[in-house]
This record gives C-alpha cells, structure tokens and sequence, in this order.
C-alpha cells in the first residue's frame, strides 16, 4: 500500500506489519523517515516536521539522514552515486515529480534531474520486502559512471548495533558470523567477476534480538557479478548500508547520450520476529517473487560425477541410472565429460556437442532410455568458459576476456568468454538451443568454475562495462532459453556456492550449495545459507563414505541422508559400489523425503538448535504438518541429549508422529520438548508429526 501526503511530499509505503516512509524537504532534500512497524501516513508527517539536532560544523545535516546520497556538496558520506562528465563530476540534482505505477503490485517513481541525466528512485513493496533500485537516463553529453549503487538503507538510532553476514570459501560457504558494529565502515562484496565463495550479498543487523524474537533489519542484493555491501557506523553513531553492482569507484560504465542504466534491485526487510522470523520473511518473498516456479517441489536427483568422473560411456550412465531408477530416484543427471574432447579438464570445454565416441548417437537415446525408467534427463554445461584446446578457442582466440599484450591467465586450464560481446552471445545461443532442442533434455545444471583475472576487451573504448554486460548477457540469455524450453529446470552452480544471488535465483529453479558433500561440514554451511535463502532452492547430496575428496571422515548413511533432506535431495555417489543393504536403506530415506518433501521445500523453517558441536535440529512447518531433522555430532561423558522445543504449533492440539504412532499434546512439544533418541556420533533422525 502506498500514501501520498496532500503536500505530494512525504510518502509511506506499508506492508502487513511494516511501512517504510520518506520526505522530500523544502529545498528538495530527500531524506529518510521511517523504516519499521507499521505507521500511518500523520505518523509520518510528524516525523517530518520534528526538528534536526545540534550538528558541529564538521559535519553534515544530510548525512545519515539522507535517502539516496550522491557526490557532492554538503555530504562526507560514502555516496550511492557518482558521476563524472568531461567538465566536472558530482550531482547537483532538483525534484521534478513522483509517478506511481499500479501494475505488478504497485511501485513508486521519485523522478530527479542533474542537467541532462535523469536519476529515478524506485520502491516496491513485496509483503514486508522493499525492493529499491535506481534507473539513470543520459539525455545530455556522454556520462562515466563512477558509482551507482542500487539503495542506500538508514537505520534508526539505537545503541549497541550488531552485524551478521555470511562469509567463506570454497567447500566452506556461507557460514554466519555475528559480531558488534564498530565505528567506521564494513565492506563486503567480490572483484572476482561473480557473486563470489567468500560472501553472499547479504547483511543483517540488530541490538539483541534472538532467533525467535527482537528487531532484525536485513538487505539483499538481486546481482551476479562484482559487487559492493558498505555498512558504515557514522560519527554520531547513526547506521546505514549501501550497496550495488560493481566493488570499487574506479568506474562502471559509461553512458553516451540517449543510455540508460538500471541497477540490480537492493532488496530491504524489517521483522520484529528475531533471526527466524526475518528468514521465513526472506524464504517466503522469494518462493512468491522471486524463484520461478516456486510452488512445484524439486525432484530427487543423481548425478554421475562423483560416481565417475571424466570417464563416461553411454552403458555405464545407463546402468547408473538403472540403479538410482530403484532408489526412487526422478532426475538422472550426467555431470560433466559428455561433449567434445573432455576426457579431463584441460580440453573440450566450449564444444557443446555430445562426443562421437562416447554418445555416438547423441544424447537422445540415453535421455530415452532414462525417461523410460521413469525419470527426468538432465546435463552439465559451463557455457561462459572456454579451454585453449578447444575448436571454439582456436576458431575464435579473440572472444575470451584478455588484456592486450598480456599472458591470458588460465585457471583449472580455461579461460571466461566475452560475453559482452554480441557475437559470443548469439553464438552460445545457438549452441544451446540446438542441444536443448535435440533430445528430450529436462534440466541442465550451469556451472561457473573460475573467477575473472583479465578482464579486458582489445578495441572496446570503455572496457569496463564488460563487467556489466557479462551479467546483464548471462540474465538474458538463461531467460531466452528458460522462453525457448520452458520445460527444462536450470541450477545456478559455480564451483559450489560462488554464484548465490537474487539475481541468478530469478533465473534458475536451485542453486548448488556447496561442492562440501561432509554431512556434518553441510550443517554450519546450510544453517548460514538458510539465514536469507529457503530450503526450497538448497541442493543437497549424499556422497560416499569416507568422504574421499576433503577430509576422509566417515559417517553414516543414515547421518548422510538426515543432512541432505533439509534442502533438495540429490544422491551423487558410486552406486555400483553400494551394497545391497545400502540401497535398501537408501530407498527408505528416498520415500521418507518424499513424504515431508512439501514441508521442507514449502513450510516455514524454524532453527531450533544450531550445529555447534552436540545437537542440532531444524523444523518445518506447513499446515497441519511439522517435520524436524536433528543431528548428534557427538555425545560428551554420557550426557543426556537435551529435548527440542518444537516451534509453530497449536497447543492445543495433539500430534501423532508417523513414524511410531505416538501422540503428544501441543503444549508439551512447545514448553517440554520432543525426545529425539539420538545418541553415540554422528546420529540423525527424521520426525514427522500431523495434526489430529
């Protein structure tokens, strides 16, 4: 809902529990009013007439205060936009109108103007989500963008701020961390091309909330290449967060007369519910806004890459798949060796064709044989790299991101595309399409396995903008395909977890968490990655033990399984070598997921104890239905393994578990707790309980 002042100056924007309000000042200042519970719009306009504190000439009125700052007269913030002509750099900006636009859920226009650059704010309410970005229009001489972040968020005035953000690396993604705002600025972000291992584009911040309980304020950024999250704790202690596309101010594009530019949205969450509470917010903002399709669950997969590697033949994904068939398994997907010369990594990548002596038939008649066990066919690519050996690279050397006079760095022996460039893009296209049209493919998992080193294009005037483009071409062409093939599922991949993002989650139906397939290392990396994204996108494989490829250690099927179902279950192990016990218990925990598989991938998540070295658990909630996942990392002196005080349940109802038929009373699950059984090392369990 949006309300508009009869001064056509103040504006409130309202969600079911949260408003968002700003006012445009007498000399067109546009500052920050309120972000929080709800109010009314007179709510609003008193805060918009409250009087300014004392400031020392030292600093600025504006900052901390203002909506959108920008470069340039009284303000010593870090700005959200910078710009620079042939004559000077800086905005000087002046009002012109607001415009509102009813169509896709209402979204309101703040219109500004610097001679001929037009600067737009854009708000949008998504339930409680604000979604903010900023669209730039050249209509004078030509432009250098400098910086153009997408929102600048203003916290209220509170004591003892406290900032959460997801950090890592490869095989170690997306693991929490929480600690006191110090004065000064906090910079996250990636250079590397990508949305990157070491972080996610996401902050958090509050003064004491818990996970069911306090204040939380998150942002999220909706963008796949560099990118920039600045939380700055200013001198009188005021708080905000900036962020945008690109990571330094060194130049983003350039803009010639007639251009224009639109930022990725910079998405903004209030929840008076603690940590939990902003997370079922995000999950439910993107299962309803954000990632396609939301409301069909994902299939079990298998995918062979674990199982074998480079070496691949036609008979030996059909008996893999004969095997994962009997599992219960809905989605066979062969990984990576399949086309071209790829018998390792040093060749073939670029040549989208199935490889003659492999498939000498192509891929249709394994994608046949596959559908008539009753599953869906799906396939690797890495359509933006290319290996020297290559007939792609030897035919076109000239298409990969080099600097001129430089040595071309490879890393695992490839080289990025351009695509920037029109060429390359309308080439991948076509390469594609073609493969998508000539079997009946059903899902394709997109991988993105080396960060950009020299990103440069010999001959363009401006070669930054590659930067850009690269991404703004990746969108478009997964949204040419996804218009082209809209049966075939997409996985966002890249080397595991360096492509997370609302950006590519627009685009693709999940995304691969990790390349960590350790049951125990998943939990710390999906307790953080389900900080902001729903369980519904996570994939989740169970490997073989010991786990060969990071740390040996060995672990239960069981404890595998448990692990994986709390996100989207895949099977990525030898299955020629599991015993025949193994894939009898492998098909139980298979329809196990199956049946809570609506309440993981739709319910609502509730963390109730964290993975921290003894017992974890999470639960979901959907309906009349709850499911809880707990994990034993290790049992100390022959203590008793503590009950789970359950979440999201009716007292006054009683529940029966399906597991044992055992009814408990809601009361007694929400204030005593469910025993869970589990005891020794690393022992999971499954309880899944319906409302009588």
């Amino acid at each position: 809902m949006l309300e508009i002042s009869e001064t056509g100056r103040t504006w409130v924007l309202s969600g079911p529990a949260s408003s968002y309000a700003l006012h445009l000042t007498a000399r067109d200042e546009l500052v920050h009013l309120h972000w929080g519970p709800r109010i009314a719009l007179a709510d609003a306009e008193a805060l918009a007439v409250r009087p300014l504190p004392d400031y020392w000439p030292f600093e600025s009125p504006l900052d901390g205060r203002e909506e959108y700052p920008v470069e340039g007269g009284p303000r010593f913030v870090r700005p959200a936009l910078a710009v620079r002509t042939g004559e000077r750099r800086g905005t000087e900006w002046t009002f012109e109108r607001d415009e509102r636009d009813e169509s896709d859920g209402g979204e309101l226009r703040l219109l500004f103007r610097d001679g001929g650059l037009g600067v737009t704010l854009h708000y949008r309410m998504r339930g409680d989500v604000v979604e903010r970005w900023v669209t730039l229009e050249n209509r004078g001489p030509a432009v250098e963008l400098l910086r153009a972040d997408s929102a600048t968020w203003t916290l209220p005035d509170r004591d003892g701020w406290r900032l959460s953000q997801l950090h890592g690396r490869w095989a170690a993604e997306s693991r929490l961390a929480r600690f006191p705002l110090a004065h000064g600025e906090q910079v996250i972000g990636s250079r590397r091309g990508h949305t990157g291992h070491q972080h996610l584009p996401w902050v958090a911040l509050d003064t004491d909330a818990t996970e069911e309980r306090g204040e939380v304020y998150g942002c999220a950024l909706g963008w796949s290449g560099s990118w920039r999250i600045c939380v700055a704790r200013l001198p009188d202690a005021r708080v905000q967060i900036t962020g945008g596309a690109g990571h330094d101010d060194s130049g983003l594009l350039r803009l010639a007369a007639g251009e224009t530019f639109t930022t990725p949205v910079f998405a903004g969450l209030w929840s008076d519910g603690g940590f939990g509470g902003a997370s079922r917010a995000w999950h439910a903002y993107q299962r309803a806004y954000v990632v396609p399709d939301a409301d069909r669950d994902r299939p079990v997969l298998y995918n062979s890459w674990e199982a074998t590697g480079f070496d691949i033949s036609e008979e030996q994904q059909r008996a893999l798949a004969r095997r994962a068939a009997e599992l219960g398994v809905e989605l066979f997907v062969v990984d990576d060796g399949w086309f071209g010369a790829r018998t390792g990594d040093r060749a073939g990548l670029g040549d989208w064709t199935p490889n003659p002596d492999r498939f000498p038939r192509g891929l249709a008649p394994l994608a046949a044989y596959v559908h008539g066990l009753g599953m869906r066919f799906g396939i690797w690519v890495e359509p933006e790299m290319v290996n020297p050996d290559s007939d792609l690279y030897r035919a076109h050397p000239d298409w990969v991101q080099h600097q001129k006079g430089r040595r071309r760095t490879e890393f695992r022996h490839q080289l990025v595309l351009n695509l920037a460039r029109e060429d390359v893009r309308e080439y991948l296209w076509e390469q594609l399409d073609g493969l998508l049209s000539s079997a009946p493919i059903d899902y394709v998992k997109w991988d993105f396995n080396r960060c950009f080193t020299d990103a440069g294009w010999p001959g363009d005037p401006y070669p930054q903008r590659l930067w850009v483009d690269h991404v703004r071409a990746l969108y478009a062409l997964l949204d040419r395909l996804r218009a082209a093939h809209p049966g075939v599922a997409f996985e966002s991949c890249s080397g595991g977890g360096g492509r997370i993002d609302l950006g590519v989650l627009a685009r693709t139906d999940q995304v691969w968490t990790s390349d960590n397939t350790d049951p125990l290392d998943r939990l710390a990396i999906q307790e953080g990655f389900s900080q902001i994204h729903p369980a519904r996108v996570m994939a989740a494989w169970v490997t073989d033990s010991p786990n060969a490829m990071l740390n040996g250690r060995k672990s239960s099927l069981r404890f595998r399984f448990v692990s994986a179902m709390a996100g989207v279950l895949g099977i990525g192990g030898d299955l020629t070598k599991w015993t025949g016990e193994e894939l009898a218990e492998a098909r139980e925990w298979v329809s196990r997921y199956k049946e809570i598989r609506p309440l993981v991938q739709r319910g609502e998540l509730h963390r109730l104890r964290p993975p921290r070295g003894g017992l974890s658990a999470v639960q979901y909630v959907l309906g009349d239905e709850t499911a809880v996942l707990a994990w034993l990392q290790a049992q100390h002196h022959g203590e008793p393994v503590p009950a789970l005080r359950l979440r999201g349940l009716d007292p006054a109802a009683s529940y029966e578990c399906r597991e044992t038929g055992e009814v408990h009373r809601g009361a007694v699950l929400l204030h005593h707790g469910l025993r869970t059984g589990l005891r020794g090392d690393l022992d999971a369990t499954v309880i899944h309980l319906r409302r009588l």
